[in-house]
């Protein structure tokens, strides 16, 4: 967006940095846009997107160059004629860019340097029926009420993550899937698993439990998703319907 004249508040929505992240995701932003986020605003004559540009083009668009810079640098004046007056008077080189904007800029710097030294850590592989159970005990061993559980993972089943589905019993209107599914998406998983557990400590599925994993089964199908298995855990012995030949 290069119009200066409109504040960010004023531009079309898709184009404000911060929704754009949101609809988006922070990939779609641009350096500037995404430095614009931290600094938040910018000065009456320049957007915070603007000023941002204005200042990654004095690193030679390197963020390495910004991090390299202290708060003095990003808070310098220079010496700038007064039109009204004629006079030459001290301006900052980054007008909006105040002491605690400058100390975010660099803070998130540093961050994403100490990021990029770290090493990233191994997701757990989940292999069997056993993995899925040893994975999810502990979070059911105790509970007195049945909740169910997707496990999002890579192609390599690896974990991702993990999503609540439903809490109090499995029903048609407490599971949806459309969750599972569109967080599957979100977190770009290939293999879906469901778990949930039976407080009675009966591990043998339930009618309702055998319609929840055909729904699944047929979703994941739909969506080409590989549906790895449905666990029911109780305490001490579990359940797994591919282990049992149902799909």
């Amino acid at each position: 967006m290069e119009n200066t004249k409109l504040n960010i508040n004023q531009w079309a929505e898709e184009d404000r940095p911060r929704e754009k992240l949101l609809h988006k995701g922070a990939q779609a932003l641009s350096n500037a846009e995404l430095l614009a986020i931290l600094i938040g605003s910018g000065s009456p004559e320049e957007s915070a997107v603007d000023l941002m540009k204005r200042l990654l083009a004095d690193c030679g668009n390197s963020l390495k160059t910004l991090g390299r810079m202290s708060v003095a640098d990003l808070l310098r004046q220079e010496d700038t004629m007064d039109l009204k007056s004629g006079k030459i008077r001290k301006m900052s080189r980054y007008k909006g860019l105040g002491e605690a904007k400058a100390i975010t800029l660099l803070a998130a710097c540093e961050l994403g340097r100490r990021r990029m030294g770290e090493d990233a850590p191994e997701r757990q592989q989940i292999r069997s029926s056993a993995d899925l159970y040893r994975y999810y005990l502990p979070l059911m061993q105790d509970l007195a009420h049945e909740e169910c559980h997707a496990l999002l993972m890579n192609q390599a089943c690896r974990v991702i993550g993990n999503v609540l589905v439903s809490k109090g019993g499995l029903t048609e209107t407490a599971v949806d899937l459309r969750l599972v599914l569109r967080e599957a998406l979100l977190r770009q998983a290939t293999v879906i698993a469901l778990c949930h557990n039976h407080p009675s400590g009966n591990a043998r599925p339930s009618a309702e439990d055998n319609r929840l994993t055909e729904r699944m089964q047929q979703a994941c199908k739909m969506m080409n998703f590989h549906f790895l298995d449905h666990v029911i855990v109780t305490d001490g012995k579990y359940y797994s319907y591919r282990d049992e030949g149902v799909f």
